[in-house]
């Protein structure tokens, strides 16, 4: 016990000599690296589009879409594209926007409040992708069976076999394990990819509320 105080008393000797930073000090560093992620966050966000556009426009040849038209699901693809670019760069825009509204932030309550917008905002942005690639599956699965070469010749043997309503439930069982395996994968990318940063954006947050108290 005797060793033990003597070093609580060499610590604290040498605590006394350790720099303090002040309240100021520290909101400026919390403020830098949350202005920092903030930033990445919105960098990444853009090059994700312009990687998944080019990825469109390299896929949207003539024969791409007179196949979409022989499926009847050419209008519904367009209508869901628009809406994917323009929901997207919607977000964009707010990542943007979080990113200069951080910049420009001068204390902890409007830092804390910037910070918890970030977060909802890549929460529903991630939320909405998951949403438009369930429906872009569900729509090409539909346009495949029922419109397809292969899924018509399917949908004969089976008729054929007198086995609709199995084909039909094993259709759907099938569809719906395949479309929940992809969607666990998506969301296993923006986990790594956004997560990392939101959880060190969480960090400032607590740190910015031990500066409050």
């Amino acid at each position: 016990m005797d060793e033990l105080e003597l070093l609580k008393k060499d610590w604290q000797n040498k605590e006394e000599h350790l720099p303090k930073l002040s309240y100021d000090e520290i909101y400026k560093m919390i403020w830098k690296k949350s202005s920092s992620i903030v930033k990445w966050i919105f960098y990444i966000s853009l090059i994700e589009f312009i990687f998944w556009a080019g990825i469109n426009i390299i896929f949207s040849d003539p024969e791409s879409m007179q196949d979409l038209k022989a499926m009847h699901i050419y209008n519904a693809m367009m209508v869901l594209n628009f809406v994917n670019y323009a929901v997207i760069l919607y977000f964009i825009y707010k990542f943007y926007r979080n990113y200069k509204k951080i910049s420009f932030t001068d204390s902890s309550k409007k830092l804390m409040r910037t910070i918890l917008n970030v977060k909802r905002t890549v929460t529903q942005y991630v939320w909405f992708n998951l949403i438009i690639f369930t429906a872009t599956m569900v729509i090409s699965i539909y346009g495949v069976l029922i419109y397809g070469e292969q899924g018509k010749e399917i949908m004969d043997i089976a008729l054929e076999q007198g086995s609709e309503t199995t084909f039909w439930s094993l259709v759907i069982l099938i569809s719906i394990v395949f479309i929940a395996i992809l969607l666990l994968l998506i969301w296993l990318f923006y986990k790594l990819l956004y997560g990392i940063l939101l959880r060190r954006l969480k960090a400032n947050y607590n740190e910015l509320k031990k500066l409050e108290v």
